[in-house]
């Protein structure tokens, strides 16, 4: 099995808006399946922090503009 990287996270988050929304609700849970960097794995974990008193749609849409602005070159 390909181990799944950084590029597949975004790649998913941006085409896939239940994958996204269940990123938001369980992070640890789907980051599992993903082999990240430390410090990939931190950029996505705070990012979802920084919106933790928003609405989960929120969160979705900070995350998703984080991860594209980051990785998605």
């Amino acid at each position: 099995m390909i181990p799944k990287t950084i590029q597949d996270l975004v790649g998913r988050v941006m085409i896939d808006r239940e994958f996204l929304e269940r990123l938001v609700r369980d992070p640890d849970g789907v980051l599992a399946a993903y082999e990240l960097s430390v410090d990939e794995r931190q950029a996505v974990v705070q990012a979802l922090g920084r919106v933790a008193h928003v609405s989960e749609e929120e969160r979705a849409h900070v995350l998703g503009s984080v991860m594209l602005k980051r990785w998605a070159t």
